[in-house]
């Protein structure tokens, strides 16, 4: 199946409780700028939404205002959380239309925002849980950032971002191959790589997981699902909280891993706690890196390597009450896999904070 012409990740919106206090939260914690805003004051008086941006990253935060509206739900559900994965494309009419020839649900129809700034054209399809994933076309717009948003620009202190690397989705049991079969026969996309629960598990739990990917693999999505164990799995804890399939977390590349780390460290992110056991045995594993070993013990940080070179990443805790979504900061020297080599120690690492919170 051909690749259904999307170029690349345009934004992220989260539906959140306080669109106010998260966009302070990403900009003072993780060094966004905000660039634009949306609501009562510029004529929506439905919801309130901020723009954050740090390089190519954009990411937008929504709260629904008035409590009829179909947001509110979600937030019941799920919490704070990813509500859609927008698209750039080129033809909104043509890549929806095709979509849905190919078995995509329809969210929204193609439709026309427009201000003094120039149109945008969009429309939505459905994917796992509540997620929505929206095309969007903004060739020729030269506002902030979509029709409605006025600049409402405020600092933040970059902290070394530059791209999205992955988007992670945890499904239900048994629904993993069905979610990769919808990108593969809607998207085009192909499995780049799978992980089994030989691969991903500990004494107590395990799980399954596939990475799927466009052909240029600036789009990479890791898909899991929890399999069998003694104890519960991350994933059943997540769906458990989360009651549906949703994102899981963000992994937020940086070209200066010790140097992100350190800052978000200041900042008041808190990480995942690795064993120290896992650097008894690491440098004979992955061999020579440029990094600072030192620092990256000190920091908690993960090394693997494949055949094209060695990776560096680190998982947040939770971002907010709910044991749901995180983020990942990866920093890649030629490596393209996931950490395979670092599943066990960041499986125990996890089972540790599900242990405190009485969900193992």
């Amino acid at each position: 199946m051909d690749n259904l012409p999307v170029k690349r990740i345009h934004h992220i919106e989260f539906v959140v409780g306080n669109a106010l206090q998260a966009a302070y939260f990403y900009r003072k914690t993780l060094g966004f700028d905000q660039i634009g805003y949306l609501g009562p004051e510029t004529g929506h008086r439905d919801c309130t939404s901020y723009v954050l941006q740090q390089d190519r990253i954009r990411l937008v935060f929504t709260t629904p205002l008035g409590y009829q509206d179909p947001r509110n739900v979600f937030l019941l559900l799920h919490g704070d959380s990813v509500k859609d994965i927008c698209f750039e494309v080129d033809d909104v009419d043509g890549v929806y239309q095709e979509a849905v020839r190919r078995g995509a649900v329809s969210a929204m129809e193609p439709e026309d925002l427009e201000d003094t700034r120039g149109r945008v054209r969009r429309a939505a399809v459905r994917t796992y849980g509540d997620v929505i994933h929206t095309f969007v076309s903004a060739q020729g717009y030269t506002g902030v950032f979509l029709p409605g948003y006025q600049p409402a620009r405020i600092e933040g202190k970059p902290t070394g971002f530059t791209r999205i690397d992955h988007i992670v989705a945890n499904t239900e049991d048994r629904q993993m191959d069905r979610w990769c079969d919808y990108y593969a026969k809607v998207f085009g996309f192909h499995q780049f790589v799978s992980y089994d629960d030989k691969d991903i598990s500990t004494e107590y739990s395990a799980l399954r997981s596939k990475v799927m990917a466009n052909d240029s693999r600036n789009i990479k999505f890791p898909i899991n699902e929890p399999a069998a164990g003694k104890r519960k799995s991350q994933i059943q804890e997540y769906i458990d909280f989360n009651y549906s399939a949703g994102v899981q977390h963000i992994a937020l590349y940086s070209p200066d891993i010790l140097t992100t780390v350190g800052m978000l460290r200041e900042n008041g992110m808190k990480f995942l706690t690795i064993p120290e056991s896992y650097y008894d045995t690491l440098w004979d594993r992955v061999g020579e890196i440029k990094e600072d070993r030192e620092l990256i013990r000190k920091y908690n940080i993960l090394v693997d390597r494949d055949e094209k070179g060695y990776l560096l990443q680190i998982f947040t805790k939770p971002l907010q009450d709910r044991p749901t979504l995180f983020l990942e900061v990866i920093q890649r020297a030629g490596c393209e896999s996931f950490g395979k080599g670092n599943f066990k120690a960041l499986f125990e690492s996890i089972e540790l904070e599900q242990r405190r919170r009485g969900n193992l």
